[in-house]
C-alpha cells in the first residue's frame, strides 16, 4: 500500500510568534561581513544617574571640621561585545528522489522555520547562562510571579530602562496564571506590567540551564532578564551554489546546506532566577 501513496506538498509551519526574532528585539539586516564576525561598543545607560544634594542648602550643622566640598561621581563606560551565532539547515536525499532545486527549497524552508529556535539556544548558552547574576534565594526556587518580580527589580536597579524577559516556552502558560504579561496592541509583543518585553523561546525551553549552563532540576526552570536586545542578521547563504557540486558521486546522494549568521547583543545587565514549574 505504501507504493500507492501519492506525494503531496509538505505540511507548512511557522515559528512561535513571541520568539527572539519578533517584536521584542531590534533586528538589523547587514551585509558587512565585519559586523557578522562580532561587534563591540561602549556601554550606554549602565552608569547610574545620581542625585546632587548641595551641601550649602543642607539643614545639617557642620561639625567642628568641615567635611570639605562634595564631589560629583563620574562613571567610565565599559566595553561590551557580542559574538556570532551561525545556524544552518542541511538537506540530504538520493538524486533519484530530489532535484537540486527541490533540495535547496527544502533546506531553505527548514531554516526559515527553525532558525529562531537555534538562535535562542545559542544566545541562551553563550550569553545568558554565561554572564548572569543568580538571584535564586538560598531557600531554593521561587514561584514564577516572585521570579519575574525579582528579575524586574534587578533590571530596574542596574539599568533603569526597558529590557527583555527571557522565558522558556515550557513555562509560558504559567505567566498567564498570574496575569504577568499582556499583549501590546501597538507591537504585538508581550509586555509585563512594568513594561518589559517578554520573549517566549522554544530554544530557551530546549536549553533550560542556569548560570554556568548547569541543567535545571526536574520541576524547575530558569528565567533571565537583560537590557535591550539588538540582533544583526546576515543573508542566508546556500552551499553549494551549483547542482553538480551538490552530488556525492560515490553514493549518488545530494546534499544542500543553507546557513545564516546572527550577532545577538544585549547591554548592562543579565540576571537569572530559578522558578518552580510544578506546585
Amino acid at each position: 500500500m505504501a507504493d500507492m501513496h501519492k506525494r503531496v506538498e509538505a505540511i507548512p509551519g511557522e515559528p512561535l510568534p513571541h520568539g527572539i526574532l519578533n517584536a521584542c528585539t531590534n533586528i538589523r539586516d547587514v551585509d558587512d561581513v565585519h559586523e557578522l564576525l562580532g561587534v563591540e561598543w561602549l556601554s550606554l545607560g549602565c552608569c547610574p544617574v545620581n542625585v546632587w544634594r548641595d551641601p550649602c542648602l543642607s539643614d545639617e550643622s557642620p561639625g567642628e571640621e568641615s567635611p570639605g566640598p562634595a564631589e560629583k561621581v563620574f562613571c567610565r563606560p565599559t566595553a561590551e561585545h557580542a559574538d556570532p551565532i551561525t545556524v544552518y539547515s542541511g538537506a540530504e536525499c538520493s538524486t533519484m528522489g530530489w532535484t537540486y532545486a527541490e533540495a535547496r527549497a527544502h533546506a531553505e524552508a527548514a531554516l526559515e522555520l527553525g532558525e529562531q529556535e537555534a538562535v535562542e539556544a545559542g544566545f541562551w548558552a553563550d550569553t545568558l547562562a554565561m554572564t548572569a547574576d543568580d538571584l535564586t534565594p538560598d531557600a531554593g526556587p521561587v514561584n514564577i510571579a516572585q521570579g519575574v518580580a525579582a528579575l524586574e527589580g534587578c533590571l530596574a536597579e542596574k539599568y533603569g530602562g526597558r529590557g527583555v524577559l527571557h522565558v522558556p516556552a515550557g513555562v509560558a502558560a504559567l505567566l498567564g496564571c498570574c496575569n504577568l504579561v499582556r499583549e501590546d496592541p501597538a507591537t504585538g509583543g508581550l509586555r509585563t506590567l512594568a513594561g518589559n518585553c517578554a520573549v517566549i523561546g522554544a530554544g530557551y525551553s530546549a536549553m533550560n540551564t542556569g548560570p554556568g549552563n548547569l541543567p535545571a532540576e526536574p520541576g524547575t526552570a530558569w528565567l533571565y532578564i537583560t537590557g535591550p536586545v539588538v540582533i544583526r542578521r546576515g543573508p542566508a547563504e546556500t552551499v553549494p551554489t551549483r547542482p553538480a557540486q551538490s552530488v556525492n558521486t560515490r553514493n549518488n546522494d545530494r546534499r544542500v546546506l543553507v546557513e545564516r549568521t546572527y550577532v545577538v547583543a544585549t547591554t548592562c545587565v543579565v540576571c537569572a532566577i530559578q522558578v518552580v514549574t510544578c506546585p
